[in-house]
């Protein structure tokens, strides 16, 4: 018995759950290829994209009730000319259930004006226009036939009215879907990034004609215009995996 009294049990405590965040941009139904595949916009005009970036940030879980978490410092620039930073992988969220998930597209007006950053934000990620006007939220650049240059450059920016081109959507978790965040546990959310909604939505975006677009280069009605089409459903939920 005294043997026994001796023994000690390992304890094992189980890791900090994480949360992560797993990005994938196509065109419609297709993958996204820079400098090489064509596609068409809903208006039937095609294009090529060199180059795609844009920030998210002020992330945001809902529990299911209704309380909510907002993950500090949260500020994330999507490449897709590299693939490892479409992983996003937050610690911190407390357990419990959640419904769902919101988050801004672009930054906000005070990091905007909060002079040299780093990580994400670091000026040299050429997101930046100058330390007066802030930060590009969204750039693409491609090419395409019906532009009269050929060209394509639409970079999106902006804070202050009236061309406030910041947005925040909450792509929702499909129906009876509940994320789970638990010690020990760590869920992904697979989100679809859907380029086309760039050019479609509340505003069609032709490249050729009449009040063609073919480039944004600062803030305006422009830019306010291609904000409100990717608010309107560039982004959703396509599952949750291993929950």
């Amino acid at each position: 018995m005294l043997a026994l009294a001796g023994c000690k049990k390992d304890v094992v405590v189980a890791a900090p759950p994480t949360v992560s965040l797993e990005f994938e941009q196509t065109v419609g139904t297709d993958p996204l290829v820079l400098d090489t595949k064509t596609y068409n916009t809903l208006a039937g005009e095609q294009f090529t994209v060199n180059t795609f970036r844009q920030y998210i940030s002020n992330i945001v879980f809902t529990k299911t009730d209704g309380s909510t978490y907002a993950v500090p410092d949260s500020y994330y620039l999507l490449d897709a000319a590299k693939p490892d930073n479409q992983h996003i992988t937050l610690t911190g969220v407390p357990e419990g259930d959640y419904k769902g998930l919101t988050f801004t597209i672009g930054v906000d007006s005070l990091h905007n004006v909060s002079g040299a950053q780093k990580g994400a934000l670091d000026p040299n990620n050429k997101m930046f226009w100058t330390w007066n006007s802030g930060y590009i939220f969204t750039k693409l650049e491609g090419s395409s036939p019906q532009s009269r240059t050929t060209a394509l450059t639409f970079h999106v920016g902006g804070f202050q009215k009236p061309y406030n081109a910041v947005r925040t959507v909450s792509p929702a978790f499909q129906a009876g879907t509940t994320l789970l965040v638990r010690a020990g546990h760590n869920p992904e959310i697979h989100l679809n990034q859907d380029l086309q909604k760039m050019f479609s939505g509340p505003n069609t975006i032709r490249f050729g004609g009449t009040g063609s677009m073919i480039e944004i280069m600062s803030a305006g009605p422009n830019a306010v215009m291609m904000a409100d089409n990717y608010a309107a459903g560039m982004f959703s939920v396509e599952h949750i995996h291993a929950n």
